[in-house]
């Protein structure tokens, strides 16, 4: 059953909270809204556009929201088995500048390439594309500002080539592209490179008085993938929805799952937020979101999801500078998951499972430390502390009797169930840590042995 629609006491601390925005932050127009599993329960609009407040059709541009797009293209060639994120750029884009051949898409997914944040002059975000006709005109004659793998530096230029990799794989245009893959099958009409009415009008604020100055809607070209698309509050609410939980017609949820893993940390002391494969990262009182902000001139937006609360949220305001949105955007989410905190799910025992299974279940100990095995649905198990903190991870069963670790310090590594001439499991074995039913509890299996004397008092 759906929940109900959000309580007249939340509607209004997200109202205020939204009109504070635009008023403090000056802004001509603002629009927010608030998402839950997977559909928009409050929007609101602030301000004027063409003489009437925004709506959720009106159209902004979301500037580098664009890139979370990209990296949603590039993982679909990924998952396709067209590339792998291990590959350098030059392997599959024979354009590609000599300095960035060599860089893995992994890489420049995650803005670890080391490579300029900004192409040589004049600014991109306010001069045509055509300036900039060839991927080798995004750069500058020495674009490495860092050793590859090294630091976080955030680089336009490197989704601008991920997106002529997305074309040249494709043998299409970027906007056919989008259209095709996420637009299309996401129910995304409302989304385009370039401005379709209702749209608002970019704006520079006077940092000293209250009038504006109109700023260029322009066409960035080979830099469309770093910021170029307009989109509404409905549609990002859709794809809100898909960051959040996946869409087999786009992306499977694991592959989501893995975007939203943190890659590299940001420049700086604000360990608080971080970057995965084209999504921000960001803690907010204890709430783990991931999504993009963006900017153009003109324009700010920033849409995030907390899968974990399934809420998201967006705000779209059409001003340069004055306005914090991500911090507005993970303030209307915070506001919702503390007014109306999330109802559980109903428990209900499992439909069907194997009863083999119940053999590995209960308590388990790596040396002196309990952890217990339980199966979760779809016959994954789970690793964890028996109390308090520790590592954990979701295991799932393969093939050939092992299983692999999902996530957590264990992701990736293979747990063995091992087993006497009887069939009887005598302990497991997981990336070669060793877990058996009592603590330190057969010397034959334990790496090292035991000492003879067993157990004993304290000296005295």
């Amino acid at each position: 059953m759906p929940e109900m629609d959000l309580l007249p006491a939340t509607r209004r601390a997200l109202l205020h909270r939204l009109a504070t925005a635009q008023a403090e932050g000056r802004a001509p127009s603002l629009v927010g809204a608030v998402l839950r599993d997977g559909a928009p329960v409050w929007t609101e609009g602030r301000g004027l556009v063409d003489g009437a407040p925004p709506t959720a059709d009106t159209q902004y541009r979301i500037g580098s929201l664009t890139k979370t797009f990209v990296a949603v293209l590039v993982l679909r060639l990924r998952d396709e088995g067209r590339l792998d994120l291990a590959d350098t750029l030059g392997a599959h884009l024979p354009q590609a500048p000599a300095a960035t051949a060599g860089l893995t898409l992994a890489q420049l997914l995650a803005h670890t390439g080391g490579i300029a944040a900004e192409t040589p002059p004049p600014w991109w975000e306010r001069t045509d594309g055509g300036v900039r006709p060839e991927p080798a005109d995004i750069l500058e004659p020495e674009p490495v500002k860092h050793p590859a793998g090294r630091r976080f530096h955030y680089s336009n230029p490197g989704y601008a080539l991920l997106g002529a990799l997305v074309e040249q794989l494709r043998g299409a245009p970027l906007g056919q592209v989008l259209h095709e893959e996420i637009l299309a099958p996401l129910g995304m009409t409302r989304t385009s490179l370039l401005p379709q009415a209702p749209h608002a009008h970019g704006w520079a604020v006077h940092p000293w008085a209250d009038v504006l100055l109109p700023e260029p809607a322009t066409d960035t070209g080979r830099m469309a993938p770093a910021g170029q698309l307009w989109s509404t509050v409905q549609d990002l609410s859709r794809f809100g929805a898909f960051l959040a939980a996946g869409d087999p017609a786009v992306l499977a949820e694991a592959t989501l799952t893995e975007m939203r893993t943190p890659v590299a940390p940001p420049d700086g002391p604000a360990w608080d937020a971080g970057y995965g494969l084209g999504l921000m990262l960001k803690q907010d009182g204890g709430r783990q979101l991931a999504g993009h902000t963006g900017s153009m001139p003109g324009f700010l937006c920033t849409l995030w999801v907390s899968p974990a609360d399934r809420l998201g949220a967006i705000a779209l305001a059409n001003t340069t500078t004055g306005l914090a949105v991500g911090g507005l955007a993970a303030d209307l989410l915070r506001i919702t998951a503390e007014h109306e905190p999330r109802i559980p799910d109903p428990w209900r025992p499992l439909d069907t499972y194997d009863p083999a299974l119940l053999e590995l279940t209960g308590p388990w100990y790596w040396g002196p430390g309990a952890v217990a095995v339980r199966l979760r649905p779809g016959g994954d198990l789970e690793l964890g502390p028996l109390t308090g903190p520790g590592r954990a991870a979701r295991l799932k069963a393969q093939p050939d009797g092992t299983w692999l670790g999902l996530d957590g310090y264990y992701a990736g590594e293979t747990l063995r169930v091992i087993r006497d001439a009887s069939g009887t499991v005598t302990h497991l074995d997981l990336g070669s840590f060793v877990f058996t039913r009592e603590p330190y509890g057969d010397p034959d299996v334990t790496p090292g042995g035991l000492d003879p004397h067993g157990w004993r008092p304290g000296p005295a």
